[in-house]
């Protein structure tokens, strides 16, 4: 049976979209990538306007050679200009881009946030580690379970 072309296999190198806003956040989850050994190209916006921008091929993320379109994103809930549950429910309400999985990484623990996400279509909900070490578990784990997974084809719509 032929597997349609709209189906990945795998991680493949595909760009991975980090939505964070803390710095230090963005820092461990490059280091959590590095020690992992995850070969994906990883790319940080700051808020959910520049997560949006980024996801349609606007202003300065215009050149899909440099800023190629996520299979993935990791996205945070508290975040100035446009919060994360924003960001899904847009998302999930464009064509172009209701592919992407959408993995939440936040702090909050609260059952109205991990309820809303899972809700407006968010794929699974991390609560963020405080601590490197469990950082470095969490991301790592998931990279180990990613390898296996099928993706639908993510769009280009630019």
């Amino acid at each position: 049976m032929e597997t349609p072309e709209r189906v990945h296999h795998s991680l493949d190198g595909h760009a991975i979209l980090l939505v964070e806003d803390n710095e230090d956040d963005v820092f461990m989850m490059k280091r959590a990538f590095r020690k992992a050994s995850i070969p994906n190209p990883l790319f940080s916006v700051g808020d959910g306007v520049a997560a949006l921008e980024y996801l349609e091929g606007k202003d300065t993320y215009a050149d899909r050679a440099r800023f190629p379109f996520p299979l993935i994103m990791f996205l945070d809930l508290n975040m100035p200009r446009k919060s994360g549950l924003e960001v899904i429910a847009y998302v999930r309400q464009h064509p172009g881009l209701r592919t992407i999985v959408i993995n939440v990484l936040s702090s909050s623990t609260r059952a109205a946030d991990i309820e809303g996400a899972a809700a407006l279509g968010a794929n699974a909900y991390f609560i963020k580690p405080t601590r490197i070490e469990k950082f470095q578990e969490l991301i790592s784990t998931w990279y180990s379970l990613a390898k296996f997974e099928a993706f639908s084809a993510s769009p280009n719509p630019a």
